[in-house]
């Protein structure tokens, strides 16, 4: 299927890298010209060649997505270099420390708060005027299945989900009639490398060697993480394409959704 992203432009942030590299490197392949962001230039600078030597349009920014200014110079950086931006995806942000009720801390919940809602709060009110006017945009915020269900650890982390799922239902209403949607994606269990290490990690202390087929050690170790009734781990694949088709013209009467990439960990309602 064409997703008719040819001549679209995509901020990308936290792409350097894992969920945001691989949604990067899934709009190039739609041929979407797309801004690679990441805080280290080395890093983020070997994807965006990575994704030209494959044959698409890229360019690399840098910047630390909690300061103000930075993202003023990074999103006005990224229109110089690749022209007015059509698309944001906000996936930078993450966990931060392994903390639950016996010892979070308030200064958590705040830096928490800045790196992941009030990140992609600044770069999108910087590019939502322009969409307005245009009358086409997308927005696609990468939530987490913590912010439908959480668990009792990193309850900071499971808060800035929910919030970000909220905040994506707001703009979603207010600007639908100017042609920009807005969506959320909430992965599950997704074969991240940090993922893989740590199911390795678990595979050796049940007696498989480290080395194993994935299937191997993905059908030993996954029921002790979760009850995927799907019976595997999403692939990073898997995001980049419904990213893909979320921000392309054929889903324009999707908006304020919360797609959920979980294999059925949660009932459809």
């Amino acid at each position: 299927m064409d997703l008719k992203l040819d001549g679209k432009t995509a901020l990308v942030t936290g792409s350097s890298k894992g969920i945001g590299e691989a949604i990067a490197r899934g709009l190039a392949r739609e041929k979407a010209v797309v801004v690679v962001h990441g805080r280290d230039r080395a890093q983020t600078e070997r994807v965006a060649q990575d994704i030209i030597a494959e044959g698409a349009r890229a360019c690399a920014v840098v910047g630390d997505l909690t300061i103000d200014e930075d993202v003023q110079r990074l999103v006005d950086e990224a229109q110089a270099l690749a022209g007015p931006i059509d698309i944001v995806v906000n996936n930078a942000g993450g966990s931060g420390e392994a903390e639950d009720w016996t010892n979070s801390r308030a200064a958590s919940w705040a830096s928490a708060y800045d790196r992941n809602v009030l990140a992609a709060v600044r770069v999108t009110t910087l590019l939502l005027p322009r969409m307005r006017q245009v009358k086409w945009g997308r927005v696609v915020n990468i939530s987490s299945l913590a912010g439908l269900m959480p668990p009792a650890s990193r309850p900071d982390y499971s808060a800035c989900k929910a919030a970000m799922n909220a905040m994506t239902a707001s703009m979603a209403k207010a600007v639908a009639a100017d042609g920009v949607t807005v969506n959320t994606l909430s992965p599950g269990t997704i074969h991240s490398a940090r993922l893989d290490m740590r199911f390795r990690e678990v595979a050796v202390e049940q007696g498989l060697a480290r080395d194993a087929p994935w299937e191997t050690i993905e059908q030993t170790v996954l029921p002790m993480f979760a009850q995927v009734p799907i019976g595997r781990v999403g692939t990073l694949e898997e995001i980049a394409d419904a990213v893909s088709f979320l921000v392309s013209p054929r889903a324009a009467y999707i908006t304020g959704v919360n797609l959920r990439l979980d294999g059925g960990m949660l009932p459809t309602i």
